[in-house]
C-alpha cells in the first residue's frame, strides 16, 4: 500500500488523535511502514509515543489536549485524512467534552475542499446485532457508553456524513504482559494476569454468553486500508450514508474461551461444572465486594455481544494478526506454566 495521493499530488496527510494510545500507536506503525503518508499524531504526552521514531521525517507532532484545537487549526485544516481515536472516560464532564463536544469542533476545523474521509473510533457495545443503535446506550450507559451513543447520532446527520466510516472496535487485546514491548499493553490483555489468577475457579464455572475480540494490530490492518484506498459511497446495506463497521473476529464463547486458555496453561478442566444463571450471578453479585451499575446489570442479561456483520481484516483481502484466541495469547507473551 501506499498513501492515497491528496487533490494536489502529494502524499496524504493523516491526522491522528490518540496517537499515543494502544490503537492509536498501532495504527501510526502500520501506516509508517505501509505508505508514504504524512502523519499529524495528536497526543497529550509524547513520552508515551514508544512505537514509532518520534523524530521521524514525515511524523508531525501535536502536542495538546483535544479540547484546546486552537494552537494546532493550520494542522488540522490541512489533513487530507482524519483517524480519531482519542476518547475519555471515567469524569462525566470531560467525556462529554472529548466524546461529544471537541468531536463536532474537530470536524469544523477540518477543511472540506481537501478533505476525504473520516475514520471515528466508536465502541461495539452501542450498537445491537444488526449494527442499530442500543436504545438501552442512552438510558442506561455509562458516561462513556451515553457519549459515544449521543455523538454516533449526531455524526448519522451531519454534513460530512458521506466521507465518515465509523468503526466499532470489540474487545481489544494489544501490547503484551510482561516488560519490553514498544507497544502499548491494551486493559485486556492486562487482564490476562487477573484471568489466569483465577482460572483454578473459573474452569468450574460455565456461562452461557459470547463475544468478539480484536487485536490492535488488526484494527491498524483494517484502518489503513480504509485510509489508504480511495474513499467510496457507504457499500453496506440497512445504513445511512455513514458506514458502520465492527471490528472483530467470528464470536467466541465465555466456555470455550476458559477452555482454550485452560490449555494454554497446561490446565486439566473438568466436562462438568456450575451453570452460572441469573439467580447464580445475583448472589456472587451480594457477596463479592464489587460495583454493579445499571448498565452492568443490562450486559449481564444480555449475555451475547454479538453482530452480523462482523469485520476482521479477511473482509478486506487481508490477513490477521491474531485471528485465534492462540494467537492472542502467544502475541501477548503469555507462558504455558508458571506466574506472570
Amino acid at each position: 500500500m501506499s498513501g492515497v495521493p491528496s487533490g494536489n499530488g502529494r502524499p496524504a496527510r493523516i491526522l491522528i488523535t490518540g496517537a499515543s494510545g494502544c490503537v492509536g500507536q498501532a495504527i501510526a506503525e502500520q501506516l509508517l511502514a505501509s505508505s508514504d503518508a504524512e502523519l499529524l499524531l495528536w497526543l497529550r504526552d509524547p513520552a508515551k509515543l514508544t512505537a514509532v521514531p518520534r523524530q521521524h521525517p514525515r511524523i508531525t507532532l501535536l502536542v495538546g489536549d483535544l479540547r484546546d484545537q486552537a494552537p494546532h487549526a493550520a494542522e488540522i485544516a490541512s489533513a487530507t485524512r482524519v483517524i480519531h481515536t482519542a476518547t475519555a472516560w471515567g469524569d462525566p464532564e470531560r467525556a462529554q467534552q472529548v466524546n461529544v463536544v471537541a468531536v463536532k469542533e474537530l470536524l469544523s476545523r477540518l477543511d472540506p475542499e481537501r478533505l476525504e474521509q473520516i475514520i471515528y473510533f466508536s465502541t461495539a457495545s452501542i450498537l445491537d446485532r444488526q449494527l442499530q443503535l442500543l436504545p438501552e446506550a442512552a438510558a442506561y450507559g455509562t458516561e462513556y457508553i451515553q457519549t459515544k451513543a449521543l455523538c454516533l447520532q449526531q455524526l448519522e446527520s451531519h454534513p460530512l456524513a458521506e466521507r465518515i466510516v465509523a468503526v466499532f472496535p470489540t474487545l481489544v487485546f494489544g501490547g503484551s504482559v510482561g516488560p519490553g514491548d514498544s507497544h502499548p499493553t491494551s486493559y485486556l490483555t492486562a487482564g490476562l494476569k487477573e484471568a489466569v489468577r483465577w482460572l483454578w475457579l473459573a474452569k468450574w464455572l460455565r456461562a452461557e454468553a459470547s463475544f468478539h475480540f480484536i487485536h490492535a494490530a488488526d484494527i491498524a490492518l483494517v484502518c489503513a486500508h480504509l485510509a489508504l484506498n480511495p474513499h467510496q459511497p457507504n457499500p453496506e446495506p440497512n445504513q445511512g450514508p455513514l458506514r458502520r463497521l465492527v471490528l472483530g473476529q467470528p464470536a467466541v464463547t465465555v466456555d470455550d474461551t476458559v477452555s482454550r486458555l485452560c490449555r494454554w496453561r497446561r490446565s486439566w478442566r473438568p466436562p462438568l461444572g456450575l451453570a452460572l444463571n441469573g439467580w447464580w450471578i445475583e448472589a456472587l453479585i451480594r457477596v463479592l465486594p464489587i460495583e454493579v451499575n445499571a448498565w452492568d446489570r443490562f450486559s449481564i442479561r444480555q449475555r451475547h455481544f454479538v453482530h452480523e456483520p462482523v469485520s476482521p481484516p479477511e473482509r478486506f483481502e487481508l490477513v490477521s494478526h491474531a485471528p485465534s484466541l492462540e494467537a492472542v495469547f502467544e502475541l501477548a507473551g503469555l507462558p504455558n506454566r508458571g506466574a506472570i
